[in-house]
């Protein structure tokens, strides 16, 4: 066995397979990824009660996450572009774990708000170096997928990728109460496994990981003619066109069609888990019922990953049955954000009205799925409009998209705090509830974001490419 991988494959015969143990070890990422962010959603009343702060300021904990992971986005597309996904992945993964073990030890460093503002400003700053070391996960992805996958693969690629990091998103919840209130570990031991887990992804990635087919000893010629047919050069370069890139409206209007989903979307990662308890809370008295919360905090993530599957799978049959790369990628993504719309409106409907427990989850669950349709379509455009710039334009959008989340963090936080009230204990003391309307004018004002994105994606034509050189065909 050669000393830097695997075993070289005959280059005769039909192509291997290896683009998709490549796609698989990108899933595992993807998976990653989320598990580490989703955490939040049940983490939340510990790490605050850790830096001595009241829940409804987490707001500022997930923005100060989130602004960093905009504002790294494009340095690490870029990274990726110029030196490969290889080594830029490793870095990301291996940065971010330490700031999640950091965040597992944040009661021992900030002893529960005995720094008082000082502390907490440093906790935020924690957060906002755990933002910057994941930004650029999933641009490196996008390269990894466009170095490795034909044209008409790649819908279905992508796909595969979201359904994967919205499995591990939606399944986060329930794992958190299991290794809790099962296996007995404590919220620090279970940031301390998240990053445990992600050292072990590096090391089987390292192993086996090469940023483009013709540099794996495993992948047959036919394999790399299937993967390279078309393309040119897609390795690093150094000459990139932040003219084109920056000035084109097309990007512009990628990149705004992603605010939408951001705005809306991190509400479901982020706070439907902790609004479920505190709107329902006869439904978790035991730790079965606890357990069943958690699995219908996460339902919104479970079920969208089946439409970030179906959607790749659509957007690609679409390309290959009409040759249409425009309506391929924009039907779909038009069709996602306006039935999201309705599903927030109806969620909104619902909680306002008294509506059973059941009718409101089936309506957080059909937002989830019906925004994640979009997922495929929206990240192979970036890669059709990108080509050899893929990683940046993909850091592009996720930059700007996150600004987006950004920016509905804040809103939401804002309007979640504004209708919050102090509820009397029987011990004597207070806690901190958000009154119902506080979820639904933030529902009101999702709905109507999504139908303002349908209109988005008419601006974007996945034909129209940063770059001139036709590195694979137009297809529409």
């Amino acid at each position: 066995m050669p000393p830097n991988g695997p075993p070289p494959a005959p280059s005769f015969g039909p192509p291997t397979r290896v683009r998709y143990s490549v796609l698989g070890l990108l899933c595992l990422l993807a998976m990653i990824t989320y598990m580490d962010r989703a955490m939040y959603g049940s983490a939340k009343g510990d790490l605050m009660a850790a830096v001595g702060r009241d829940v409804t300021d987490f707001y500022l904990v997930t923005i100060g996450f989130q602004l960093a992971y905009a504002l790294f986005e494009i340095p690490t597309g870029w990274l990726g572009d110029r030196f490969g996904p290889r080594s830029t992945l490793l870095r990301i993964v291996l940065w971010w774990s330490a700031f999640v073990a950091l965040t597992g030890a944040a009661e021992l460093i900030f002893q529960r708000g005995e720094w008082g503002a000082v502390g907490f400003g440093l906790f935020l700053f924690m957060q906002f170096c755990f933002g910057a070391g994941e930004a650029g996960a999933f641009p490196n992805i996008a390269k990894s997928i466009y170095n490795w996958f034909p044209l008409a693969q790649r819908g279905f690629a992508q796909g595969a990728i979201w359904l994967s990091a919205r499995f591990m998103g939606g399944l986060t919840p329930a794992v958190w109460v299991l290794l809790t209130l099962y296996a007995g570990l404590t919220w620090q031991q279970n940031l301390w496994l998240f990053a445990g887990a992600a050292v072990v992804w590096c090391l089987l990635f390292a192993f086996w990981f090469r940023n483009r087919p013709d540099e794996h000893p495993a992948a047959n010629a036919a394999e790399r003619e299937l993967i390279l047919a078309g393309k040119s050069g897609g390795g690093g370069h150094d000459g990139v066109p932040w003219g084109a890139i920056f000035g084109s409206r097309n990007v512009w209007s990628l990149c705004l069609m992603y605010m939408v989903t951001n705005f809306n979307w991190y509400f479901l990662l982020y706070n439907l888990p902790g609004m479920l308890k505190e709107q329902f809370p006869h439904l978790g008295k035991t730790p079965a019922d606890q357990l069943t919360l958690a699995v219908v905090g996460g339902a919104p993530l479970l079920v969208g990953m089946f439409g970030c599957l179906i959607g790749g799978l659509l957007t690609d049959r679409h390309l290959r049955r009409t040759g249409d790369r425009v309506w391929a990628r924009r039907t779909y993504g038009m069709l996602g954000y306006g039935l999201a719309g309705v599903a927030y409106l109806l969620a909104a409907l619902t909680l306002d009205g008294g509506a059973p427990f059941g009718v409101f989850a089936a309506c957080a669950v059909a937002v989830g799925f019906c925004n994640d349709l979009i997922m495929g379509p929206s990240w192979a455009t970036a890669q059709d409009i990108g080509r050899r710039y893929s990683a940046i334009v993909s850091g592009a959008m996720n930059m700007i998209g996150n600004l987006g989340a950004v920016l509905g963090l804040l809103v939401s936080g804002l309007i979640l705090k504004g209708y919050s009230v102090a509820e009397p204990l029987a011990d004597g003391g207070t806690r901190t509830v958000i009154q119902p309307a506080g979820y639904v004018t933030c529902f009101f004002l999702y709905a109507a974001i999504y139908a303002a994105g349908v209109g988005v994606w008419l601006l974007i034509d996945p034909t129209k490419p940063v770059v001139t050189d036709r590195e694979e065909p137009a297809h529409g």
